[in-house]
């Protein structure tokens, strides 16, 4: 494939990286600000101004719903290849996303209605989310299942009429603490008796619903990412028509992996910029630092992990570039390894990158002086969100072995065939 950028993507690219010098990186300190201010005042849970204020900016400025591709709403979405080096570069600042709309869950949200709700649904939430005028979650973990296997999701949606009843108990719903937050997209099961893949169904479910309890936020490291939020929630009788089942029942399952494609490379394209800002930090303090009578930066086990940091993040963009390219080529089902591959690599890089930056900051690098022990703490949970590791690691590898069961013996000697030869 061909890793040059378009002239469409140069183009806006350069937009991006204006727009952030102008108005991203310098919101920082008062992003912060208002959120401990507003923690001060007794809730920290509520929308930050910054936010709002620089929206319409970045809407003017054409640099919105850039995620969503072939969608005649958002006529402005780019390619997943397209998008990758911006959202390479909204991924600095963990709030920036939001800035351009194109934050999770919500793009995950939006692409999923987009693709599978009906007209009627798309109006109601669709549009205002494209709009950037609510936030969504989406309910799939649950505390009392292994959830990294969605087959195990116990949530009942039992058939009511015209209706359906919805009983259970949902974790980590990233963007629920939000007061902004007007729709969740609910995974549960609506035919237990099915096969093991047809149990599951998606329904929307308005967050004000009767019976939505949430019960509390969970903290990642002791950070509770407020006014976002990852939380405990509870659904006690909710009364949801049957028409707010996405694609049909029982096809939850099936509507989940063509969710999480997109969702999984987005973080994975974010990680490279957060991991691109860490290598920066690690390199500036190596050069401001004097121990032993020399800089940090000439400390030889410095120029070894400086050098295999910009070997790693490097590598994490060309399989992340890879991977977008094969999601709009053949889509994301035949993508799939590709997408697996990179959900592994990107945060194991992103964590080793910061890691070394903060062992190079000493104390202040585990402080709130400086962004790395959040940046760290972001990117390790993403090692779990969107399926842990261990089950990529499951998905590629059975891959790669159903690639050599068809190979003829006879054409490539096994290991254990192979002669071994002593020095």
């Amino acid at each position: 494939m061909d890793f040059e950028y378009t002239p469409k993507v140069q183009e806006l690219r350069s937009r991006l990286l204006a727009f952030m010098d102008e108005h991203v990186y310098p919101a920082e300190h008062r992003f912060h600000a208002e959120i401990e201010a507003n923690r001060a005042g007794g809730d920290a849970w509520i929308p930050t101004k910054i936010i709002e204020e620089l929206k319409p900016k970045a809407r003017a400025a054409g640099l919105w719903n850039l995620f969503l591709p072939f969608s005649k709403r958002v006529p402005e979405g780019l390619t997943n290849l397209e998008y990758a080096p911006l959202c390479e570069i909204m991924g600095r600042v963990h709030f920036a996303p939001e800035v351009f709309n194109c934050s999770a869950p919500d793009t995950g949200n939006m692409e999923t209605l987009e693709r599978y709700a009906s007209e009627d649904i798309k109006r109601r939430w669709l549009d205002p989310l494209l709009r950037g005028e609510i936030r969504s979650a989406f309910l799939m973990t649950e505390p009392a299942v292994a959830s990294s296997d969605a087959t195990n999701i116990q949530c009942s949606m039992a058939r009511d009429g015209d209706d359906y009843l919805i009983n259970g108990r949902k974790w980590w719903s990233s963007g629920a603490g939000d007061p902004r937050c007007a729709v969740y997209i609910v995974m549960g099961k609506t035919s237990p008796d099915a096969g093991r893949h047809e149990q599951q169904s998606m329904i929307v479910v308005p967050s004000d619903a009767p019976g939505v309890k949430v019960l509390r936020p969970l903290s990642v490291f002791g950070y509770d990412d407020a006014p976002h939020g990852h939380m405990e929630v509870e659904l006690t009788d909710v009364r949801v028509p049957i028409g707010n089942v996405l694609l049909g029942e029982g096809r939850g399952f099936e509507i989940a992996q063509g969710r999480l494609g997109p969702g999984r490379i987005h973080h994975c394209m974010r990680l490279i910029g957060v991991a691109e800002r860490a290598l920066e930090a690690m390199c500036r303090r190596a050069l401001e630092r004097t121990a032993f009578g020399k800089t940090i930066a000439q400390q030889g086990v410095t120029l070894e992990r400086i050098a295999d940091a910009r070997c790693m993040i490097d590598q994490a963009r060309f399989l992340t570039l890879n991977a977008a390219h094969k999601m709009d080529t053949v889509g994301n089902k035949i993508a799939k390894a590709e997408i697996a591959m990179i959900k592994v690599v990107a945060p194991r890089m992103a964590c080793q990158v910061i890691d070394w930056a903060i062992q190079i900051h000493g104390g202040g690098g585990v402080s709130g002086d400086f962004p790395l022990a959040m940046m760290y703490a972001h990117s390790r949970t993403l090692r779990l969100a969107d399926g842990p590791d261990e089950v990529h690691q499951v998905a590629v590898a059975k891959l790669e072995l159903a690639r050599h069961m068809t190979v003829p013996k006879s054409k490539h000697a096994s290991l254990e065939e192979m002669p071994v030869t002593r020095g």
